[in-house]
């Protein structure tokens, strides 16, 4: 039973009308045929405007577990975990460039998936396999992040044991199957009023109860030294490059993940994704202000060896138990949006470019359909699994390797997208395989640890900064310096460029 019995029954309230809303999402704009294809039930038709887009993409950026970690880490570091607010303002100009060409392209060739593209660009079965793998390696322990957000704000209300995750897990994967991406569409319109309401009330009222922002800087500036390791409210020296990097690497990566091509494929036409694109800095206006909490939670004396913790217990010790539960219920389905996407998205990869590459018989488009239903729950239940028998601390570790993974898959998609000239698809794979090793190697020497930050040793000089970004570098020197050898020796046929004409 809980020990916050008020914040539980409102948590609990929430989350049943995020639950209806959920299987009624299955009656919005459902096709009179049914949701038989990926289009339908993958992509929601294809059709949402500039509203439900912005919510939607919202929702992959903004999830539960940014809620928790980016105020976790200007608690535990300081200023070093601020880079996630320059890296959502990298993102949205590299989004009006790169979404819309992305759109057009898989809109006329009937493409559902990133892969789809890479497929139809180069004509490589290994390529599209590859990228498809690692779309699905990558979005696993970003999934099972969702569920450590949802795992720490019940926690933080005593409600201990597997039971509460699993009936919450059980919910969605129902609605899900049933809705598709209709259901995560309309619930994140619900979070994100939710999360608002949730990071206004507390950047006003909580500074204004501990004495005002002057005096949790004050605090925050004398506390952090005393961490382990050492913060500051400033960046240090030496921590400029690796902040830099790490905003710079994660606005690559994100536009690259799996969800995100499934958001951005399920709206109306370019447009819509340069209007958001122009709309969704509010977000990080949002982002901002929910960072600084992690200094309210400094000033506020909450005191946790697992800094997840912080955001909840800050909410139960300051907010009335019925706005705490309010919070914690936002937290929650904070993480049933990007979960929903998430599981959706690797679906749609493992039904079309990896069963669908080596399927004897072409699968037709409601059997498509029906196998990705029911890939989405294995994903799920897969994650919950990974939750329930593992360290949260392993999903943080794996996903810091999903984000340098992730990366690789630049040259394959973006380059390929927008280059007349033509990348060879053996250099193009050999990239991705050098990227991939490489960055990998570096998440392993540092352990998993220190946000990937590593340190670079060139010409006597030391230079630390976020693995992906050299391991992406390699790629593209293999991408484009290997691609005149390999036309050179005619090391793969002729195909069609079907992007080309796009």
């Amino acid at each position: 039973m809980s020990t916050y019995p008020v914040a539980f029954a409102v948590f609990c309230a929430a989350f049943a009308l995020v639950t209806v809303a959920g299987f009624l999402a299955a009656r919005w704009r459902r096709p009179s045929g049914g949701m038989q294809s990926l289009d339908e039930w993958g992509l929601g038709g294809r059709s949402f405007g500039t509203v439900i887009t912005w919510f939607l993409l919202g929702g992959d950026v903004y999830t539960a577990y940014t809620v928790i970690a980016v105020p976790a880490a200007l608690y535990g570091a300081g200023a070093m975990g601020f880079f996630a607010v320059p890296y959502t303002i990298l993102i949205y100009p590299y989004m009006m460039v790169v979404l819309p060409r992305l759109w057009k392209i898989c809109h006329k060739h009937g493409y559902v998936t990133f892969a789809d593209l890479a497929r139809g660009r180069f004509g490589f079965r290994p390529l599209t396999v590859a990228i498809a793998l690692t779309g699905i390696l990558a979005l696993m322990p970003y999934i099972a992040l969702q569920l450590v957000g949802m795992k720490v704000a019940l926690a933080a209300m005593g409600l201990q044991g597997e039971w509460p995750l699993i009936i919450a897990f059980v919910i969605l994967a129902v609605y899900t199957y049933s809705a598709g991406l209709r259901a995560p569409a309309i619930i994140a319109v619900i979070k994100d009023l939710m999360l608002y309401i949730m990071v206004f009330a507390a950047i006003i009222i909580l500074p204004a109860k501990l004495g005002g922002f002057a005096h949790v800087f004050a605090v925050a500036k004398a506390a952090l030294p005393t961490h382990n390791p050492a913060g500051s409210v400033l960046l240090k020296a030496g921590q400029s490059l690796p902040y830099a990097t790490l905003a710079i690497g994660s606005a690559l990566a994100l536009i690259l993940y799996p969800h995100t091509a499934t958001a951005t494929l399920s709206s109306s036409g370019p447009q819509t994704l340069r209007r958001n694109a122009a709309l969704l800095p509010a977000y990080t206006l949002m982002l901002g202000l929910l960072a600084l909490l992690g200094y309210v939670a400094i000033a506020a004396n909450v005191v946790s060896a697992d800094k997840s913790e912080v955001i909840p217990l800050l909410f139960l010790k300051m907010f009335p138990q019925w706005f705490a539960g309010f919070c914690l219920a936002a937290v929650a389905v904070g993480a049933l949006v990007p979960a929903a996407i998430m599981s959706i998205a690797a679906a749609n990869l493992f039904t079309r470019n990896l069963w669908g590459e080596f399927a004897r018989t072409p699968l037709t488009p409601a059997k498509e359909a029906e196998q990705a239903k029911i890939v989405s729950l294995v994903v799920k239940f897969g994650a919950l699994a990974f939750v329930l028998e593992t360290p949260g601390s392993y999903a943080i570790e794996m996903q810091l390797l999903g984000g340098i993974w992730i990366t690789q898959l630049f040259p394959a998609v973006v380059c390929g997208a927008f280059l007349r000239r033509r990348l060879h698809p053996w250099a193009v794979f050999t990239g991705w395989a050098v990227g991939m090793l490489c960055g990998s190697a570096m998440a392993i020497a540092l352990e998993f640890k220190g946000s990937g930050v590593y340190p670079i040793r060139v010409f006597g000089q030391t230079w630390a900064m976020y693995a992906a970004i050299p391991a992406l570098l390699l790629n593209l020197l293999c991408s484009f310096g290997l691609s005149p050898v390999f036309e050179s020796i005619r090391a793969f046929p002729e195909h069609k460029d079907s992007i080309a004409t796009a």
